[in-house]
């Protein structure tokens, strides 16, 4: 019998994939249609497959990092510390005695007194709350102000960018103790919550230009595309789509800028800029006892371990989530 059809029919017959009948083409374009539907959904799935295997990796690599496990002890103990300092101690910070006014340590006190009489090792003890709730305040509002701005910067770009990055271009004219110095001069009181005020006006333009940088870089890729097409909103795309990409720089920036932070408390309140009697920190401390250096060492030698360990503990477990969450310093 001899085959009529064309050339092209009957190529497709032999080899199975002969169209289908005029009937069915409303059947196939429905199929078509599931099948794009699947497909973006899957490409905008993509991202989270992708983080999953990130973080896995960054946690095995963890693991393994002595920085960060000496770093994650030190940090795990500071933070008990600051939250329950009568686990370390059953004095009273404010039992003072001027009869023992900066004696040294002994079995009795282990870091010695004061200048008040008070027992030291208690009030460096206390000290580490207020010294780390600073940092952890100062570092919410840096993040929550850099998030956004840099968020809408790089998404919106055009004049939007412009203008937002010249005002962080203006807030970074001032060095962050500066800027932190003069905004605490003019302010009538000086307590835990002014000074992480000053230190977020003036601490949160690297936290901006890191996501800025991060959502211009992604805010075109495919899965973003698809999003969109699926007719996700601005909100939706830049909270599951974008925003999760910058987690990792950003994190790795706030864990070592959190010690900086610290620092920078006790260094403002070293120059009695920052808190202010009757509060307890290691700046207050160091700063009560910096004329006291060579008949009492022991009033600066002890709140300033404390506070180089502490900030040493931030930047061991930085530096390690940087070389986990970086592929090229694997």
């Amino acid at each position: 019998m001899t085959d009529n059809r064309p050339d092209a029919a009957r190529r497709a017959g032999e080899l199975g994939n002969a169209p289908e009948p005029i009937g069915d083409r409303s059947g196939t374009v429905q199929r078509t249609d599931e099948w794009a539907d699947t497909t973006l959904e899957a490409k905008s799935a993509g991202p989270e497959i992708g983080e999953a295997s990130l973080w896995s990796d960054a946690w095995r690599s963890l693991r393994r990092n002595p920085f960060f496990l000496i770093g994650s002890v030190l940090l795990v103990v500071f933070l008990v510390m600051a939250v329950f300092p009568q686990l370390f101690t059953n004095a009273d910070p404010r039992d003072c005695d001027l009869a023992r006014s900066a004696q040294g340590p002994s079995a009795a006190a282990w870091f010695g007194y004061d200048v008040q009489g008070c027992d030291y090792y208690s009030n460096v003890v206390y000290g580490a709350r207020i010294s780390v709730a600073i940092g952890f305040l100062s570092m919410l509002g840096t993040l929550v102000i850099g998030v956004v701005v840099g968020a809408l910067a790089g998404y919106y770009g055009g004049w939007i960018d412009s203008v937002l990055a010249r005002i962080t271009d203006i807030f970074y004219g001032l060095p962050l103790i500066l800027g932190a110095f003069i905004l605490l001069a003019v302010l009538p009181e000086r307590g835990v919550l002014e000074v992480s005020l000053a230190l977020i006006v003036f601490g949160w333009m690297t936290a901006m230009r890191l996501v800025r940088s991060t959502v211009v870089s992604v805010k075109e890729a495919d899965y973003v595309q698809a999003a969109r097409a699926l007719g996700a909103s601005t909100p939706r795309i830049l909270l599951r789509h974008i925003l999760p990409n910058a987690i990792a720089p950003v994190l790795v920036y706030s864990t070592i800028f959190i010690g900086t932070l610290i620092a920078a408390e006790a260094t403002l309140t070293f120059l009695g800029i920052g808190l202010q009697l009757p509060e307890i920190s290691w700046g207050l401390q160091i700063n009560s006892a910096q004329n006291r250096l060579r008949d009492a060492a022991h009033l600066i030698f002890f709140p300033s371990v404390f506070l180089s360990l502490t900030v040493l503990s931030f930047i061991l477990i930085g530096d390690a989530l940087r070389d986990a969450l970086d592929p090229k310093l694997r």
